[in-house]
């Protein structure tokens, strides 16, 4: 008599013990955050001369980046000279890409002036905020190599006719590991942000002594 053979369930067991390996590897692997806000840019950054509080106000108005850019995972070029891009999902912004760059921008612009920033506190009475227009034209990120950011801006006093409309390229180098990467990026913010200062420094001199707007000088590599 013929016994009835069991069917083997080593592949089964295998495909289990493959997954449970893949799951345990990816939980191993926690998401990491990161802000554009950077301290450390902000300290080493050159400071615009501080107005009191009660005589300036900044309103960053939200930013335009491209669409690929708008979301809070980081996207990073493999090679400056590829058009291949990643978008890596565990390593992400602490908010939308385009949100951390506002509020980067404010913070750094309110902090370099002295002045209230009114998207976060409503300016006081009579007090007419510099509003800044933010759009991205290019935000490329390559790992161990370099940031390239291309920004236009546009400021307007609030109840005036008068605008300035300028545009800054720059770049920063940035070392290895996606935390020297984030610091990079946050480099380029804050170089954004004092540009911004410098000009909204100048435009309100301009302004009382009834000179004509203009744009800082342009920036560079470092």
């Amino acid at each position: 008599m013929k016994s009835a053979s069991i069917p083997s369930r080593r592949p089964a067991w295998g495909l289990a013990l493959a997954v449970c390996a893949l799951a345990t590897g990816c939980a191993g692997q926690p998401d990491r955050f990161y802000t554009l806000s950077d301290p450390a840019a902000l300290r080493t950054a050159p400071a615009v001369a501080p107005q009191a509080a009660s005589t300036m106000a900044i309103e960053v108005l939200p930013v335009g980046v491209p669409e690929r850019l708008a979301r809070p995972q980081m996207v990073v070029r493999t090679s400056a000279a590829s058009p291949e891009v990643q978008v890596l999902e565990q390593h992400r912004w602490s908010a939308s890409f385009e949100k951390e760059l506002r509020d980067a921008l404010s913070s750094g612009i309110a902090t370099r002036l002295g002045a209230i920033d009114a998207s976060k506190t409503p300016a006081a009475a009579g007090l007419r905020p510099w509003r800044i227009a933010v759009q991205v034209a290019r935000f490329d990120a390559v790992e161990g190599e370099r940031v390239d950011g291309a920004f236009t801006w546009t400021l307007r006093r609030a109840g005036t006719p008068q605008q300035l409309d300028c545009r800054l390229d720059t770049s920063v180098a940035a070392g290895a590991g996606m935390p020297a990467l984030a610091k990079a990026s946050g480099e380029v913010a804050a170089r954004l942000a004092e540009t911004i200062a410098d000009a909204i420094a100048s435009a309100d001199a301009a302004a009382s002594e009834a000179r004509t707007l203009r744009c800082p000088a342009p920036g560079g590599m470092s």
